[in-house]
Formats: C-alpha cells, sequence, structure tokens
C-alpha cells in the first residue's frame, strides 16, 4: 500500500471528519423514504440525480466543509471540488447505489480523504470509509492501515470489530457491467469462477464489498468492450475502496496494477476496479493480461 502515514494535525482532522460523518449518517438514511424520485438535475458524469443524491450531497458539504481543516470538498455530484480554505481534500460519493431506493436495497456513502487537492493519487490518501445503509447501519473506516468497523446508533459509532481482515477462504463473487459487453478476458473469469463461488452483486458497492470483506471473495466492475475504463470513479470509488481492501489483507487491481498505483489525471477519471482476496485478484489480472 502506498497511503502516507499521518501526522498528529492530520489525525485531529480525521477524527472531526469521521465523528461528523457517524453524526449525518443518521439523517441521511432518515430522509430516503421522501427523496425516492428523480430530480431534473444530472452529475457531471451524465447520471440523473435522484433527489436523494443531491440532498446528501448537499448535507455533506456543508458540514464537511465546516470542519477546520478541510480545504476542498468534492464529490460525484459536483462538476468540481469547492474550496473551503486551507487543509485536506474530502472526496465524496454521497449516496452510492442511490438506484436501490425504488426496491428498497442497501445503499451508502464513501468517502476518501486526500493530504493534496485533486486530482490525487493512492499515494495520497489519508484515510478512506464507508456506510452501509442496511438493516444495521454500520461505518468501516481504513487508517494508517488498519479497517476497523463500527456501529452507528444515534449519531455515535462504537467499535464493532478492529483490524478487519478477510477470510482466508472466499466464497463470494460480484461484477457489474452486462455481460454481453465485457472482455473476452474477463468473461473467460467469470466462466472459471462461477461454479466455484457464490454470486453476490446488488448494485451497490458499498453493499457488495462489504460482502467481499465479511465472506472472502471478489467484487468486479471491469473494463468493458464499450467503456475500456470501466464505471466507476477513481476518486470517489476505487482508490478508496482499494483501500479498505488493501487494509483488511486483501489486494486491489485495475487489470494490470493495485489501483493505488493508478496515475490521477482528472478529478471524475473513471477506472476498471477488481477488488477481493489476493488469490482472486492474481488469477482475474492472469485473464486480463493478454488482453
Amino acid at each position: 500500500m502506498s497511503s502516507p502515514t499521518t501526522d498528529s494535525d492530520h489525525e485531529a482532522v480525521l477524527d472531526d471528519i469521521f465523528e461528523t460523518l457517524a453524526e449525518l449518517a443518521p439523517e441521511i438514511r432518515a430522509s430516503l423514504p421522501g427523496r425516492r424520485t428523480k430530480s431534473t438535475e444530472t452529475n457531471p458524469s451524465g447520471e440523473t440525480q435522484m433527489e436523494a443524491d443531491a440532498y446528501a450531497d448537499e448535507l455533506l458539504e456543508e458540514a464537511l466543509g465546516a470542519i477546520d481543516g478541510v480545504g476542498f470538498y468534492a464529490s460525484e455530484e459536483q462538476a468540481e471540488p469547492l474550496d473551503h480554505g486551507e487543509g485536506v481534500t474530502v472526496a465524496l460519493d454521497p449516496l452510492d447505489g442511490s438506484s436501490n431506493l425504488k426496491p428498497n436495497s442497501p445503499m451508502g456513502t464513501i468517502i476518501a480523504v486526500y493530504e493534496g487537492e485533486l486530482p490525487a493519487g493512492g499515494d495520497e490518501l489519508l484515510a478512506s470509509g464507508f456506510v452501509l445503509f442496511g438493516p444495521i447501519m454500520t461505518m468501516s473506516v481504513a487508517r494508517n492501515g488498519t479497517l476497523t468497523e463500527y456501529m452507528v446508533e444515534n449519531g455515535e459509532s462504537e467499535v464493532i470489530t478492529e483490524s478487519v481482515q478477510l477470510p482466508e477462504e472466499p466464497t463470494v463473487y460480484g461484477m457489474g457491467g452486462r455481460a454481453p459487453d465485457w472482455t473476452p478476458g474477463f468473461s473467460a473469469f467469470i466462466d472459471e469462477v462461477e461454479d466455484e463461488y457464490k454470486l453476490r452483486y446488488g448494485g451497490s458497492m458499498v453493499a457488495d464489498v462489504n460482502q467481499v470483506l465479511t465472506y472472502g471473495g471478489i467484487f468486479s466492475y471491469p473494463a468493458l468492450q464499450s467503456s475500456p475504463n470501466g464505471k466507476l470513479r477513481l476518486e470517489f470509488e476505487g482508490i478508496p475502496m482499494a483501500y479498505i481492501i488493501e487494509c483488511a489483507g486483501g489486494a486491489s487491481s485495475d487489470g494490470t496494477q493495485s489501483i493505488l498505483d493508478v496515475e490521477a489525471t482528472e478529478v471524475h477519471q473513471r477506472v476498471p476496479v477488481h477488488l477481493g482476496n489476493e488469490q482472486l485478484i492474481d488469477r482475474v489480472e492472469a485473464h486480463l493480461v493478454d488482453e
């Protein structure tokens, strides 16, 4: 992993950021029932926003931007980072999997904290985490090479598991994109593993990656024939989730290298994503290397 070691000043602002995220999580969750419809706006990637996307983004920007030591707020819903002064950059997917609102399926919030301004690579990541809005609300935080899972209740977080590690024997796999749009190498990989593992894919990266953290396995949103860089954003989803998985003893890949080593050139840059147990990342890379 290439994430830097944080100094005491960074640790203090990181504490404030994750405490604030835990405080806001119940409010975001409580807002969902009345915001299940699409808005008239699109995000910078051209996707139609749900009303819940815009509300969560506004709430998080106001609260996180007000923290002393946060310099920029960036999100999937904003064209450019918003300047809040001097300090670290917080980058969020405010409501990952918002399309799951209609069928009432799990979703979450993803956050990354970078030392510098965006675009920033994995070597500038200070910490990352996600909140999962499931039957139980949890928050997983990766800091200083360690992943910790918290229960979130009434705006406060309580440690459930310290030093979370992927199970050594993987049991699940999940993958995004349409099968006819997969590349030949990725299709061959899925053909190989579908008889070995259980399919778990629900359309929210937070929920799908949490399945891998719980049971071991692999989550992929691969390069597609129609979109060679896949769908997921490097700054808001790829890097933060890669760091979470690597802190839990797993591996990440864009098909050839750790996602933490991918060069960041654009704020809304996309990247193929493979996350999970190291042996499965090795196997998918072996299928993709000759494409």
